[in-house]
């Protein structure tokens, strides 16, 4: 059927799906930029103060902004704009994150991605999945620490090793105990290269119901105050033995 529009003695056919297509024009999409996380904004560097490098995942993203505020004054405290996730991934962009200024302290963990289960790529999946498998072997784990260790060694900075943080009972794609073994083969490899080690998993272990979510591995926001205030004084330490050779 066509609707026929008489105009100054024309006639004007138009198809009805024609209006019918004009009336139910699709709606803009949404273009709203996400909202950046605030640990990953750059922050102006007070130049007569020493430079620390934060390195890590999610557990470091959540206390790198209360550890800034325990070290205001006395040191710049700096991270990717990114979560520095798996150990490979580590290796690929250790030399992007580095930079070409010098770095004073150095504190990096990974781990907990490294234990997470995936099938194909790094996304985690539940347990029990079908051809899952954990992201990273134990030997691919202690290869990639030693390279990384390798490149941080160079940068001549103080380096801290962080060990990883409690796996709980629930926790989506990991096995808890997994972290325990897979510290226990950086533990060995930063003995052997003399870094020091900031067992952040003995720490947090006994609190876990005050400064952890429920089956998850993250913390929550009093927990991540809370390895904040643990961390501020190893890094203090480190400064203060660097002030004194100097």
């Amino acid at each position: 059927m066509k609707y026929v529009f008489v105009l100054a003695g024309c006639c004007l056919f138009v198809p009805i799906a024609s209006i019918a297509c004009a009336q139910s024009a699709p709606a803009k999409k949404n273009t709203a930029t996400k909202k950046t996380n605030p640990a990953f904004a750059v922050i102006e560097e007070d130049p007569s103060l020493p430079r620390v490098l934060i390195l890590g995942d999610s557990i470091s993203i959540g206390y790198t902004l209360p550890l800034r505020k325990q070290l205001e004054g006395k040191a710049n405290v700096v991270r990717p704009a990114t979560n520095c996730a798996y150990s490979r991934n580590g290796v690929k962009h250790i030399g992007k994150w580095l930079g070409d200024r010098p770095w004073d302290v150095i504190h990096f963990n990974f781990g907990l991605h490294d234990l997470k289960h995936v099938v194909e790529g790094a996304k985690i999946v539940p347990l029990g999945t079908e051809g899952c498998h954990r992201l990273e072997t134990e030997a691919g784990y202690e290869a990639n620490l030693r390279k990384l260790v390798a490149k941080l060694k160079n940068s001549g900075a103080e380096l801290i090793w962080c060990s990883t943080s409690p796996v709980p009972p629930g926790a989506r794609g990991r096995i808890p105990g997994d972290e325990k073994r897979y510290n226990q083969i950086a533990a060995t490899v930063m003995q052997e290269n003399g870094i020091a080690i900031n067992d952040l998993h003995k720490m947090a272990t006994g609190r876990l119901n005050e400064i952890q979510k429920k089956a998850d591995v993250h913390f929550t926001p009093a927990g991540s105050q809370e390895l904040a205030r643990m961390l501020a004084p190893l890094i203090l330490e480190k400064l203060s033995a660097i002030a004194a050779r100097q």
